[in-house]
């Protein structure tokens, strides 16, 4: 967690000192919890609506509420795509990963049948080796 103490870009560094022939699998979210800087822009100009629309005595359901559930959906929502984009990240690496296993898988399983085969010619030239007769007859 990083509490940003100045306003601006910031930017992200991975090191890879430790090992630089293995291969590694770095994965970060970034999750902005406030968008106090949005209100504040929003607040001169999305605040002259209010004042032009308030309600009669008569209604039960007072703007202040609306504007705090229509917040709460719209957090909810960032939430659920930030939820998506991890789980579409998540998915893409175990692709990757699944796709890498049946090469290898491949490449093996090939090799093992090449293996048979050429053991199961020398184990045919051994046997009939076995049964020939050497010896020339003559008559």
């Amino acid at each position: 967690s990083v509490e940003p103490t100045e306003a601006g870009d910031y930017k992200l560094c991975f090191d890879n000192s430790f090992s630089t022939i293995s291969e590694k699998l770095v994965f970060f979210e970034l999750i902005f919890d406030s968008a106090q800087d949005e209100e504040d822009e929003e607040g001169d100009e999305g605040d002259a609506w209010v004042e032009a629309a308030e309600p009669e005595d008569a209604l039960d359901v007072k703007i202040e509420d609306i504007k705090e559930s229509i917040e709460t959906m719209r957090s909810r929502l960032e939430r659920s795509i930030q939820m998506q984009t991890l789980l579409r990240a998540f998915e893409a690496r175990d692709r990757n990963l699944q796709e890498s296993n049946l090469g290898r898988v491949n490449f093996w399983s090939a090799v093992n049948l090449a293996v048979l085969v050429v053991v199961a010619f020398l184990q045919v030239y051994l046997l009939k080796s076995l049964f020939e007769d050497k010896r020339t007859v003559r008559t």
